[in-house]
């Protein structure tokens, strides 16, 4: 019997199943930051940062359903303050400095399948970036469904910090 690495089995399970819905955003968020303490949960403008990112994604009315990935209870509990789901605690082996984002993504979204929700399309919204614009969010849903095209994600590496093209 052919070995399948965890990733695999989930990204071959994900394509098996045709799912629809409205978007899903998922929204990753770990306590451990080495450069800033907290701060998915730090105080910008009175609020919690994730508030933030939160309130932005369920005012879109885009999302069936806006969803917190995090290992933290108290990451956690202010997410659901503020409106967010948390259906699932993320292991603590997929909330380090070295896990990449890919295997914290294809988690969140095996355990959403896993527990019914549907959805045909995941956006993910950085804690840290709380002020993109929805419109920008929806133009690029639309592109994404008029073009049925396979979005590709890339990461460099740049002056030590991940960016996203």
């Amino acid at each position: 019997m052919e070995r399948i690495s965890y990733k695999k089995r989930i990204t071959r399970n994900i394509k098996l199943r045709n799912v629809m819905g409205k978007p899903v955003c998922i929204i990753p968020a770990r306590a451990g930051s080495k450069g800033v303490t907290n701060k998915n949960i730090r105080n910008i403008g009175g609020k919690p940062l994730i508030s933030h990112t939160i309130k932005s994604a369920l005012d879109s009315k885009i999302f069936s359903h806006v969803i917190v990935s995090t290992e933290d209870k108290e990451i956690a509990a202010i997410s659901k303050k503020f409106g967010a789901k948390v259906p699932f605690m993320r292991p603590k082996y997929l909330a380090t400095d070295n896990t990449r984002a890919d295997d914290y993504l294809l988690h969140a979204v095996k355990k959403l399948l896993d527990l019914g929700f549907e959805f045909d399309i995941v956006v993910w919204r950085d804690c840290t970036v709380p002020f993109i614009r929805n419109k920008d969010i929806k133009n690029s849903i639309k592109l994404l469904k008029e073009k049925n095209i396979n979005p590709n994600l890339k990461i460099i590496r740049n002056d030590k910090k991940e960016l996203i093209k």
